[in-house]
């Protein structure tokens, strides 16, 4: 299963990468993160861990395998037999504004059965994650 969100911001990329890529504030301005917490020091990098806890999950550990300072980040979590895989993306949008791109991957053998079991969810959450991201930083544009 893959769930992309495409959102376009109106507001500074700085504030919209701040507002993504600093994790342990999710819960600030996104209900689908109940507890986020760092678990290295300094900022977001490679093999940079979080802790996040999401309402009716389980907490889970992210590794940041890829980031782009100022543009992107992708981390996954997972276990024996499944992977979950978010990006997040910012790019150059029309008129000043930011295009956010919100993308959720899952896979291995037990992707199908995690899919039909909580494919709705996921696309809730990241759905909710985008709108609130949006809604976050067009109020706090300043």
């Amino acid at each position: 299963m893959r769930h992309e969100v495409v959102t376009a911001v109106r507001a500074p990329a700085g504030r919209v990468w701040e507002t993504i890529s600093t994790v342990e504030r999710w819960p600030d301005w996104t209900p689908t993160v109940t507890r986020a917490r760092r678990l290295d020091d300094g900022p977001l990098r490679t093999g940079a861990r979080t802790e996040l806890t999401q309402p009716r999950q389980p907490a889970r550990v992210w590794v940041v395998t890829e980031i782009r300072d100022g543009g992107s980040f992708t981390w996954t979590t997972g276990g024996r037999g499944l992977r979950f895989t978010a990006g997040h993306e910012l790019r150059d949008g029309a008129g000043g504004e930011v295009t956010v791109v919100l993308t959720f991957e899952v896979s291995g053998p037990l992707a199908p059965l995690a899919t039909l079991l909580a494919g709705r969810t996921i696309r809730d959450y990241v759905d909710t994650e985008a709108r609130s991201l949006k809604a976050w930083c067009e109020a706090h544009a300043g």
